[in-house]
């Protein structure tokens, strides 16, 4: 591994991460990273796990997904493994799948059938929250070396605080404009019904919650059809 080579790219990368335009171009951005910068990573992608439920995020390749499916039906996995560890792991290496079959015996059979042949996995987390896990894909046994699992966890690093940035920022995009799509809908109450601000907003309110209408959604229907449903 030429460390400062890899150095140099970790910067440009860092940078690179910064400036995409959303979450979803974010993701993308580290995941296309990993398979161009850690030898032997065929394939690579983002898992959300909530309970039992997977999500499977900006996969570079469809036996990611497969892999995330197939972790989900038969509950159990090295993915699964990492997110419900109470030791404080955050990554992991598998050299070869063929020498797992005891660890995972529902999960190791299929995958051997997608050819995985070796994976790592690093959980995305900063100091506040866990995001997800990145998880990278050989088709080779034996691809991955010590030096490319600390590769690996240094752009999982990188991308961890990248992703948060990136949603923190699209929350918060999001928040303004519900914030507006509100005051204009309040706007259209109070020209239409002479009610005051603290009266318009009221209106609304109660119609949310007496109909289970979300507040942004039920200011958007206002905004749109000139006053309440």
């Amino acid at each position: 591994m030429d460390w400062r080579g890899f150095a140099q790219q970790m910067a440009s990368l860092a940078r690179d991460l910064l400036a995409q335009e959303s979450v979803n171009d974010t993701l993308d951005r580290i995941t296309g990273s990993a398979t161009e910068l850690i030898d032997g990573c065929d394939a690579a992608g983002i898992l959300l796990l909530r309970g039992r439920q997977v999500r499977s995020l900006a996969p570079t390749d469809q036996v990611v997904v497969e892999s995330d499916a197939l972790q989900e039906r038969v509950g159990e996995g090295p993915c699964f493994d990492a997110a419900r560890t109470s030791d404080g792991q955050r990554q992991y290496r598998i050299a070869d799948f063929r020498d797992e079959a005891q660890r995972w015996p529902r999960y190791v059979p299929e995958a051997r059938r997608l050819r995985l042949g070796s994976m790592m996995g690093f959980l995305l987390f900063t100091e506040n929250e866990d995001l997800g896990a990145l998880n990278l894909y050989s088709y080779r046994p034996g691809a991955f070396t010590e030096a490319d699992e600390t590769a690996g966890w240094l752009l999982a690093s990188h991308a961890a605080v990248a992703f948060s940035s990136a949603r923190t920022h699209a929350q918060l995009q999001e928040a303004i404009g519900t914030r507006h799509t509100i005051g204009e809908a309040m706007g259209i109450l109070m020209g239409s019904h002479h009610l005051t601000e603290e009266q318009a907003f009221a209106a609304l309110r109660k119609y949310s919650q007496d109909n289970n209408v979300k507040l942004r959604d039920l200011a958007a229907r206002v905004c749109e059809s000139g006053g309440l449903p």
